[in-house]
């Protein structure tokens, strides 16, 4: 929806009740009964926010360009580095590989989650994705995220 510019609005007589069909691209009608365009009334609206997730998947670099450009980018990482073994023998990713997957997309921001049971201290996932990407969140139950 369109940004509506209410100073502009008021110049002209416009009436409060037209003002949603305005922000929606409707033209504008004086108080004098002249039409005035939408672009002289209203800003462009903001560009829309987009993210992708990858779950439950091994570390596939034929993924970066299917989430290129994306605001936000939620990437599993069952593993840290050290197990990597482990995570390409159950199909899934570090957090370093998730990382090299934002970076290589160029991403906003890099939100991991799905990590094993296995490690009490989550820190270690955002400092091991740091080494490849610098703006990385950590994914909790009931965590919310507001950009």
């Amino acid at each position: 929806m369109r940004g509506l510019k209410a100073e502009q609005a008021a110049k002209y007589g416009i009436d409060k009740a037209y003002f949603r069909k305005i922000k929606q691209g409707a033209d504008g009608i004086s108080n004098t009964g002249k039409i005035i365009p939408n672009e002289e009334l209203t800003t462009p609206p903001n560009p829309p926010k987009t993210y992708a997730y990858c779950t439950d998947t091994a570390y596939e670099p034929g993924i970066a360009p299917l989430v290129r450009g994306v605001d936000t980018l939620y990437h599993e990482s069952t593993f840290l580095k050290t197990e990597e073994h482990l995570a390409a023998k159950t199909g899934h990713s570090t957090a370093s590989e998730a990382a090299r997957i934002a970076a290589q997309a160029g991403v906003q921001r890099l939100i991991l989650g799905h990590y094993s049971s296995r490690y009490r201290n989550l820190s270690k996932f955002k400092e091991e994705a740091e080494e490849y990407f610098p703006n990385v969140v950590l994914a909790e139950d009931g965590k919310e995220f507001s950009w």
